[in-house]
């Protein structure tokens, strides 16, 4: 059985990974003071980080509404199910709108299949479980079968975050001006995890650049001890070769069979601010 995937803005898909997929992304909207864009379609990185240094703002996002949804399932052919892997419900309203979504269209066609997952993370986290959707149905998993693995998933991947600068939590109002300015006065860096409700909280402050990378890579290990058969996602914000030096010490620490790198997008990007890396894997049962 074809089953056609989906996500949304939320995410951050590697090409390597869409290449492979036949996928469709429903765009969430950033909102600047000279209007409103769509993810992915209307406004693109460069022109993201640009807005933000000539206008000393970061912008506002919001969710697909319910009737975006509606149209995204609409294209697909009424006999294929769809699985929609949605940001998580503890970041946005996304989830509830795109399940809103569903419901619309099951009034006028109650026989479609069509399933909507939290995946209570976001960026690559969600490229990770849609690798582990990839993997499956070339094994030949159903439709429901894919649906009960990927939620199963849901609750062993781990979502950790590293920040190098603080400046886009006090820009966007997420942390107070003073705190802001003492923690970069002591070289704070803050290392953030995905919570099991899919929120975001911070999980320790460390002193230095080096340290809080050493930290980073040093708590995979307290998630997973078995890692050969895994495969490691990671995001930057508008840092490619910090990335690829972070992510190089990663593996040869803890060797991931296979590991995706990609540029975050500019609703990530907004909240981690440049230099910031997230990385997503599978923790041991």
């Amino acid at each position: 059985m074809n089953v056609q995937l989906m996500t949304d803005g939320g995410a951050d898909i590697p090409q390597r990974l869409h290449d492979n997929l036949d996928l469709i992304i429903v765009p969430l909207y950033l909102h600047f003071s000279d209007g409103q864009y769509k993810t992915g379609t209307e406004l693109d990185i460069n022109d993201f980080y640009r807005k933000i240094k000539e206008d000393h703002e970061l912008p506002r996002s919001a969710a697909p509404s319910p009737h975006d949804f509606y149209e995204a399932y609409k294209q697909v052919d009424p006999e294929q199910p769809i699985l929609m892997l949605s940001l998580s419900k503890g970041l946005s309203s996304t989830y509830d709108n795109a399940v809103a979504g569903k419901d619309l269209l099951l009034e006028e066609e109650p026989q479609r299949k069509i399933e909507v997952i939290n995946t209570k993370t976001a960026s690559c986290g969600i490229s990770l479980l849609l690798h582990e959707a990839k993997v499956k149905l070339k094994e030949g998993y159903s439709f429901s079968e894919l649906t009960s693995h990927l939620e199963e998933r849901v609750e062993q991947t781990t979502t950790l975050f590293i920040l190098k600068t603080l400046d886009n939590l006090v820009l966007g109002g997420r942390l107070d001006k003073v705190k802001g300015t003492i923690a970069k006065t002591l070289n704070i860096k803050l290392l953030m995890k995905a919570s099991e409700e899919g929120s975001i909280e911070v999980s320790e402050k460390v002193r230095g650049d080096k340290k809080s990378i050493r930290r980073f890579i040093e708590q995979i290990g307290e998630y997973t001890k078995t890692v050969e058969n895994k495969v490691i996602s990671m995001t930057h914000c508008k840092a490619e070769s910090r990335a690829k030096s972070v992510l190089e010490d990663i593996r040869n620490a803890h060797p991931f069979q296979d590991a995706y790198l990609t540029e975050a997008g500019p609703l990530i990007s907004t909240y981690g601010g440049e230099g910031a890396l997230v990385i997503s894997f599978f923790k041991d049962k």
